[in-house]
């Protein structure tokens, strides 16, 4: 499989699981199908539209249509499911999953724009936790990225790993796959140890 064919595969991918984790904690707020359906679409492509904003490039919805086609499915399957229970185990996987598509998909896209190291680890880390920081706070709930499940230092780390392989020139394909690696990784290891970042 061709890199540009992967990364699109991902990309849908990444976009169903932020929409879905999206949708389920709108239902579980108790947001009709029209709020499900914003809080789906805010999840899965703000972080993208906010790094290509920052880049001087037009959000990624506006460029490929068919990203609605993941959003759509997520609600779909939601409102089918009328599940209203907190978001389970499976989809924090998921959620995971999208996680590192997003960091990795953006510090490839802030290097392909010829952006230095560190905007290439800033606008990896933007990608990453902007949908899940927006949904959180439109559904009026605590933000996960600031008080647990070291969200942001999971994105953060693949988005270094990334920054630096690519710097040091090893392949993209082994680059992308390292630093996807890692975003799973950090976090996989931080739910089940139930680590977190130090708080006063």
């Amino acid at each position: 499989m061709q890199i540009d064919s992967l990364v699109t595969a991902l990309d849908l991918i990444a976009t169903f699981a932020f929409a879905i984790v999206g949708a389920r904690i709108a239902a579980s707020k108790g947001l009709d199908y029209g709020g499900i359906a914003l809080i789906a679409a805010v999840a899965s492509i703000s972080g993208g539209t906010l790094r290509n904003l920052f880049m001087g490039q037009r959000p990624p919805w506006i460029l490929h249509s068919w990203l609605f086609a993941s959003i759509a499915l997520a609600v779909l399957i939601t409102i089918i499911a009328k599940e209203k229970k907190p978001v389970g185990r499976f989809l924090i996987g998921l959620d995971t999953i999208g996680l590192a598509v997003a960091t990795v998909s953006s510090a490839n896209f802030a290097v392909t724009n010829n952006a230095n190291f560190i905007s290439a680890i800033a606008l990896g880390l933007i990608g990453g936790v902007t949908g899940g920081l927006l949904r959180d706070v439109l559904c009026q709930v605590e933000p996960v990225l600031l008080h647990r499940e070291t969200i942001g230092t999971s994105c953060f780390a693949g988005a270094l790993v990334y920054a630096l392989l690519n710097e040091v020139g090893v392949s993209e394909l082994i680059t992308v796959i390292a630093s996807g690696l890692v975003v799973v990784a950090v976090r996989e290891v931080s739910i089940k140890f139930d680590w977190h970042l130090p708080k006063i």
